[in-house]
Formats: C-alpha cells, structure tokens, sequence
C-alpha cells in the first residue's frame, strides 16, 4: 500500500510541482502516515501483520490525504492561516484527516 500511495502521490505532484517536487520527502511522509494510522488502530499483540496489512488497506485515503497534508505543509508546520496579497489559505486541521481512522476494541 504504501508503494502504490507513494507511485500516486508522485503522479501528481510531479504534475502540480515540477521542479520543486522533491520524491525523497514525499516518501518519508507517506511512511510516516502509515505508521501513524497503524498506531491509531492500536492492533492488538496477537494480530497477524497479514491481517494488519489487510486491514490497513481500508484506510488508504487517510493514509495517503495525512501524508499529502505533510508533504504541501513542509515549510509551513504549525501554520494554520496564510494571507498575501489578498489572497488567503485556510489549512484543515491535521486530527480531521484521521477521521474514521477508529481504534480496535479488544474483549477483556
């Protein structure tokens, strides 16, 4: 998944960004987002990671839209609101990405 996530991604900033596309950063968000969905799904010690690689597939959207955030926000961590020129960019707040994203409830 995180392949097939990085080869999208790729498309399409190569696309948006030409020059400034930098495929090495995009690679360590993507990576990264997959562990931080992973860990939100707090997988049981008992899970198979051929279970946990199944499950995690249904959360590719999340994965891939946490690390697209990521990447754009390099340069711009912390930002929530950028103006110039009359011109004014709003960032969604990092949490809703995970929306869906819903820890594994384990029977004690």
């Amino acid at each position: 998944m995180i392949n097939e996530i990085i080869a999208d991604l790729t498309t399409e900033l190569e696309i948006s960004e030409g020059d400034r596309f930098n495929p090495t950063l995009l690679e360590s968000k993507v990576k990264s987002a997959y562990r931080e969905v992973r860990t939100a799904r707090k997988y049981p010690a008992s899970y198979t990671e051929a279970y946990i690689e199944r499950d995690m597939e249904n959360y590719y959207s999340q994965v891939r839209s946490i690390a697209m955030f990521d990447y754009n926000q390099i340069g711009a961590e912390g930002q929530t609101q950028y103006s110039q020129d009359g011109v004014s960019v709003h960032y969604v707040e990092r949490d809703k990405l995970f929306s869906g994203v819903l820890p594994i409830a384990v029977r004690g």
